[in-house]
């Protein structure tokens, strides 16, 4: 079978295995106390070893990117940094006196919306007002998204002075045409002069967001933008298919369909931004990113120490993940909470002295076992089984890793399963023959649920 024939056979609606299970399977209407009795436990088990990744979501955004499927409010009053700002340090003080000593913080990342729609001042405030109550590891990455256009030098010098090295421009295109569908005209000058600044201020890392299968996207203007964004050589790219979820993100639905490529044609924009990648000296890491050999991505991959959370790929594997704000996820180990998603809704309960919690999941011994292994096939691209397991693997997974075998995707000696180098393109696949809830409730049930993997 021929790379075309796979990518067609494989592009299936399947999770990205961001978390085991996966956020269609958790529960509404989240035991709060539950919650802070797990979150509690795991602190004073995780921290002084593993330290704490702590997301910080900033939902607003000055106008509609009508290809998003974030979280977001759409608003020109920046006097919303205020309120939003002080409830996210209600809602740290609320997390704070579950702690039993100061957090030790690994990782930082600022999310969105649009992290630099706020001044860098109020930035600065809001982080200095948290970070002065934690340690800070020697160690740590702090990260933020940054608009191209509007991320200014006193944005980037602000973050930097407080840790952060990594800045993460969103590019996804560079054509004018595709920019004016789906609403976000930048033109490329801006995201070379944000590239630029921050590497003159010492960012270590640089890294685009690109998006393949966006409305009126040609091979010619697929080629074009990646090839105006490797000439920045930025130190990763995450390169992601167009998740086209119109029943979940509204703004979607301004769309014509017909200007959306067809899967054939999406799988050729997939084809040819990867090979420009490979060609240019990138690293294919899997599940959408590449990197060059000198991020720290690609080392912790070589050093099998890379790890995925809600952030994606990261080099860091601390002992809790805690998300801040409107629909922000935490992961403890034990247990997933998501964080109400309608702005207020998550005013509401923070002004009342409660997490704002809304949806979660606390893990079975088997969910944490089986989160093992996908967790192993995304970042390590191998995972062996329990032999407590076989009964579960032979039921549920080995049907589906049969094919993959077939397909030279896989191979496996006794309870080890090893991705072979072609593979790599088809880790979200791979990794569902080991998701139980996927497998269990059959592929049918999943076309308005997960977006496909190519």
């Amino acid at each position: 079978m021929n790379d075309l024939n796979l990518l067609q056979k494989y592009n299936v609606p399947v999770p990205r295995y961001t978390s085991y299970p996966t956020v269609p399977f958790w529960s509404e209407g989240m035991d709060s106390e539950r919650w802070k009795s797990v979150f509690h436990a795991d602190f004073v088990a995780g921290n002084a070893q593993k330290g704490l990744s702590l997301y910080i979501h900033l939902p607003f955004c000055e106008s509609l990117c009508t290809y998003c499927g974030c979280n977001k409010k759409i608003t020109t009053n920046h006097e919303v940094e205020d309120e939003y700002s002080l409830a996210i340090l209600k809602e740290w003080e609320l997390y704070r006196s579950l702690m039993t000593e100061k957090p030790i913080i690994r990782e930082l990342h600022l999310g969105g919306g649009t992290p630099t729609f706020f001044t860098p001042s109020s930035l600065r405030k809001l982080l200095s007002a948290i970070l002065n109550t934690a340690i800070i590891h020697p160690e740590h990455e702090f990260s933020f998204e940054g608009h191209p256009n509007n991320t200014t030098r006193e944005h980037l010098q602000t973050l930097y002075d407080i840790g952060f090295r990594r800045v993460s421009f969103g590019v996804q295109d560079n054509d004018a045409e595709v920019q004016r569908i789906i609403n976000r005209i930048q033109p490329f000058q801006n995201v070379q002069q944000g590239t630029e600044m921050a590497r003159s201020i010492g960012y270590q890392s640089v890294n685009f967001d690109l998006i393949y299968g966006l409305p009126r996207q040609t091979p010619e203007t697929m080629r074009n933008t990646i090839l105006q964004a490797i000439s920045l050589k930025p130190d990763r790219v995450a390169f992601y298919s167009y998740a086209h979820v119109p029943w979940t993100s509204r703004g979607q639905r301004l769309f014509d369909e017909n200007d959306l490529p067809d899967a054939a044609k999406k799988m050729q924009l997939y084809v040819l931004g990867k090979n420009l990648f490979l060609d240019n000296g990138y690293y294919d890491l899997g599940m959408d990113h590449f990197a060059l050999p000198h991020d720290d991505l690609y080392k912790a991959s070589l050093q099998g120490k890379l790890h995925r959370n809600f952030m994606g790929y990261t080099t860091q594997h601390s002992a809790i993940m805690l998300g801040l704000g409107v629909s922000s996820i935490s992961d403890t180990g034990n247990a997933f909470a998501q964080n109400e998603k309608a702005l207020h809704s998550y005013y509401e309960r923070i002004n009342n002295n409660e997490l704002a919690v809304h949806k979660g999941y606390f893990l079975s011994e088997e969910d944490k076992r089986f989160k093992h292994y996908i967790l192993d096939i995304s970042c390590r691209a191998k995972t062996t089984w329990a032999a407590q397991d076989d009964e579960l693997v032979q039921q549920y997974a080995l049907p589906v890793l049969q094919d993959l075998i077939a397909d030279k995707l896989v191979e496996i000696e006794e309870r080890t399963v090893r991705v072979t180098p072609l593979g790599r393109h088809f880790i979200r696949n791979i990794c569902s023959a080991f998701d139980l809830y996927l497998q269990r409730q059959g592929k049918s049930n999943n076309q308005r649920v997960f977006s496909k993997a190519i």
